[in-house]
């Protein structure tokens, strides 16, 4: 792919890391982190890995935040 998809899928890359470290709600990461998941399927697909971005968005855009959401909700509930 050109240069131009691949430079701005690291600045995407870069910006959502950086966002999700910088969040502080627990809530807020997950939805921050699953975008985040989504910037590195984007990237893993304009650098032609195909097979990679898609096992990317089930596992970080999707797996990783539904858990931790899951987790926020149980553990809530047990405070209360």
């Amino acid at each position: 792919m050109s240069e131009a998809v691949i430079a701005v899928a690291l600045v995407w890359v870069a910006a959502s890391g950086t966002a999700v470290v910088l969040t502080r709600d627990p809530l807020r990461q997950a939805f921050v982190a699953g975008f985040f998941g989504l910037a590195l399927a984007f990237l893993y697909l304009s650098l032609q890995a195909g097979d990679v971005a898609l096992s990317q968005i089930v596992v970080g855009a999707i797996a990783v935040p539904l858990i931790v959401l899951l987790s926020l909700a149980k553990v809530r509930k047990d405070r209360e």
